[in-house]
């Protein structure tokens, strides 16, 4: 029996403890409240409204420096796509990284931002025109190419000596979540290394006069936990290297890392990573005789996710034959991914205690699936106007986020040393309106 299980039928209470390893570095509480980056969560509701995406930038820096001791002669790219915002990509250039965006409407983000065009990498499954000339047009570095009608494509549009990338499908698994598993064979993402499409691409890429090839890219999924599926994806990219004839200066191997998302999940391990990959790395390269490519990883939700708060208003609670149902101001507009892949979170009651009892907190959207955390712990009195902050919202709810119901996306407030300033403001109907025609 879980704890959330037990406590219902006892209805006990608990001091206040925050949970470890998934607030922002240096949360606290204040009593009841919840202090994150030196601001109480009540201040930051009362001020910005909620739904309110909280975003600690101390613990943002804080991550993309971790990557940069571990890997000191990798290039680190941040993945975009985990926080699309012009604010976190000067963060990550003035940091030292790099970024990688795939579309042009990315590529404009970075462009705003003012992010150095030679330190921008450019992929994703499928790129229209319109994303290939705006990364041209921009002087990203490398473009990933992930399909033979790309090639063709950018080989037309491109300067002479673009660089580029090819994206590769290792058919390693990573163990993870079927949907953001991309590693494995039989999908939409990359060259086949089993199929022999792999070693075709790059033979492709070096036809092509406008074109160079600079390096192979594989990223295997995301969430993933294990350095091993890690360390075999390596062994098979080398086992490539060496029989294409062709030298690769730069291998991406991808992001993936985990974050933890649930009390007891742990972090990942990222020297663990750096000793074992690197290892694996030199060793199969001495083995196949072979220049060592320099290394790429992409983190991305391992850098933003525990970043991130989210507060929500309570706005009903509706007790259920065997559950009771906390029903909030936001949902799966703000956080598609329950409903996507079954993601979990964690749940807390901020501005005062009381006896814990489990609850399902559900957003307000005319969906069955709506549903943003399962058999959490609240005060049994849980009501109307309550305050609730998750944890781990830092990657993918902004990105994600819609206008399913037409419900305005929420802001993005950054909080430093007891200042909070808006750095994605909150959608008005207005802005909804300003689309039709």
């Amino acid at each position: 029996m879980t704890l959330a299980e037990l406590l219902p039928s006892i209805g006990c209470s608990t001091e206040p403890v925050l949970e470890e390893g998934l607030w922002p570095d240096g949360t606290r509480l204040d009593g009841a409240d919840l202090v994150i980056g030196g601001v109480p969560a009540t201040q930051l509701a009362a001020r910005f409204g909620t739904p309110c995406q909280v975003l600690d930038e101390r613990t943002v820096r804080s991550r993309a420096r971790a990557f940069l001791r571990a890997l000191p002669d990798a290039e680190v790219v941040f993945a975009d796509k985990s926080l699309p915002c012009p604010e976190v990509y000067r963060w990550m250039a003035a940091e030292g990284l790099s970024l990688d965006v795939s579309s042009a409407g990315e590529v404009a983000l970075a462009r705003a931002a003012g992010f150095p065009a030679w330190r921008i990498v450019l992929h994703g499954n499928v790129k229209t025109s319109e994303d290939l000339k705006a990364a041209l047009e921009h002087g990203v570095s490398r473009i990933v190419v992930d399909s033979f009608d790309e090639i063709a494509q950018l080989g037309s549009l491109a300067r002479h000596g673009q660089e580029v990338m090819i994206r590769v499908t290792p058919g390693v698994d990573a163990h993870t979540h079927a949907a953001i598993a991309t590693g494995v064979e039989d999908q939409k993402f990359g060259f086949s290394l089993a199929s022999g499409a792999a070693l075709e691409e790059i033979l492709r890429v070096v036809e092509q006069p406008s074109l160079r090839l600079a390096g192979l890219h594989c990223h295997i999924g995301s969430q993933v936990r294990h350095v091993a599926s890690y360390e075999e994806t390596v062994r098979r990219m080398v086992g490539l290297i060496a029989s294409c004839g062709v030298r690769i200066e730069q291998l991406d191997r991808g992001g993936g890392f985990c974050a933890p998302y649930l009390p007891g999940e742990s972090s990942f391990d990222l020297f663990g990573f750096s000793q074992r990959v690197l290892g694996v790395l030199h060793y199969e390269c001495a083995v196949h005789r072979v220049p060592v490519p320099r290394l790429l990883v992409e983190p991305g939700r391992s850098i933003v996710a525990n970043a991130g708060v989210t507060l929500y208003r309570v706005c009903a609670v509706k007790r259920g034959v065997t559950r009771t149902f906390v029903a909030v101001d936001g949902g799966m507009s703000d956080n598609p991914r329950p409903a996507l892949y079954g993601a979990k979170y964690a749940v807390r009651l901020v501005g005062r205690g009381g006896k814990l009892r489990s609850a399902t907190v559900v957003g307000r959207h005319c969906e069955a699936g709506d549903v943003l955390a399962e058999d959490v712990l609240l005060p049994s009195d849980v009501h109307s106007g309550d305050l609730l902050a998750v944890p781990v919202t830092g990657a993918y709810h902004h990105a994600l986020a819609s206008n399913y119901n037409q419900v305005c996306r929420p802001p993005v407030v950054a909080v430093r040393d007891g200042v909070a300033r808006p750095i994605a403001r909150r959608e008005t109907e207005e802005d909804l309106l300003r689309r039709h025609v």
